[in-house]
């Protein structure tokens, strides 16, 4: 099962006379990369979340915001209004300002607030939590729903890279006969006179340079076992990672040893389709 890591998902809750609104945004890392923002009464929580998201995310560019709304009387913020009443008095000194302008500059200035840090209760550390657990749950929906597009892309360009394999397999017999040829040719130009039985066995030396054989048997090996673990659990973007890795270096080697001109083409073919899947891979979980 192929999962992305690009998912977004939203929830919000009311307790007593707070609404708590959660988002959370995922995008393509290398490990788990979490950007938690917390009101601070909430920051003892902090450890518990990023544990709930390594456990169930496993991995990615996490972005998670908390906000809190009071609606009640009691506010989590007091004015210093000494404080306030000297930026107020400054202002009017340096220029010529109502006092409704000065007031606005001064509350936008350090310290004019200051924060009553108190903690949550067992309740209400219940219902934040609980309401983390909903929104990854619709995250990782988000995730698998974006994953099955993955998975038929993927499916798409390998099934791709498949059928050049079959072309490359039949080419193969005529690619090594045309190489014979050229060698022949080259040598009844040159018009001298030479070992037979030693020219049969150099020749069958030189041919086993260009042989693919097994580059053949392994990368169509490797394209099964890339199908495979597709149906695997996730995660397992990094293990098809490696596989691709593999596949991409048989590629190579079949196009280094080709001495043929269709079959150089099959081989940047594959190598384009090759490219694709990885590009799509960096996405998946």
């Amino acid at each position: 099962m192929i999962m992305s890591m690009t998912g977004f998902g939203k929830k919000e809750t009311q307790f007593k006379d707070k609404n708590i609104n959660i988002e959370v945004r995922s995008l393509n890392s290398k490990n788990a990369d979490i950007n938690l923002r917390t009101p601070s009464y909430l920051k003892e929580l902090d450890p518990e979340i990023r544990k709930m998201f390594i456990n169930k995310m496993h991995r990615g560019k996490i972005d998670i915001n908390v906000f809190i709304e009071f609606n009640g009387e009691i506010s989590p913020s007091n004015i210093n209004k000494n404080i306030v009443k000297a930026y107020m008095n400054q202002l009017k000194d340096i220029a010529d300002v109502s006092d409704s302008e000065s007031l606005s500059l001064a509350m936008r200035l350090p310290e004019a607030l200051s924060s009553e840090k108190g903690s949550a209760d067992s309740k209400e550390k219940k219902v934040i939590l609980t309401l983390f657990d909903e929104v990854i749950e619709d995250i990782n929906d988000f995730r698998k729903n974006e994953g099955s597009v993955l998975k038929k892309d993927l499916e798409f360009r390998l099934t791709l890279i498949d059928k050049y394999l079959k072309s490359i397999i039949k080419i193969d017999p005529t690619r090594k006969s045309k190489i014979e040829k050229k060698l022949r040719i080259a040598l009844n130009e040159v018009n001298i006179e030479i070992d037979n039985n030693r020219f049969e066995q150099e020749l069958i030396f030189y041919l086993e340079k260009f042989d693919i054989t097994e580059e053949k048997v392994r990368l169509e090996n490797h394209i099964n076992y890339f199908n495979q673990v597709m149906d695997n659990d996730s995660p397992n973007g990094k293990k098809l990672g490696f596989i691709a890795q593999e596949i991409g270096r048989e590629i190579n080697t079949i196009g280094s040893k080709a001495n043929h001109a269709d079959l150089q083409k099959i081989v940047v073919q594959m190598k384009d389709e090759l490219e694709k899947i990885k590009e799509q891979l960096l996405n998946v979980l």
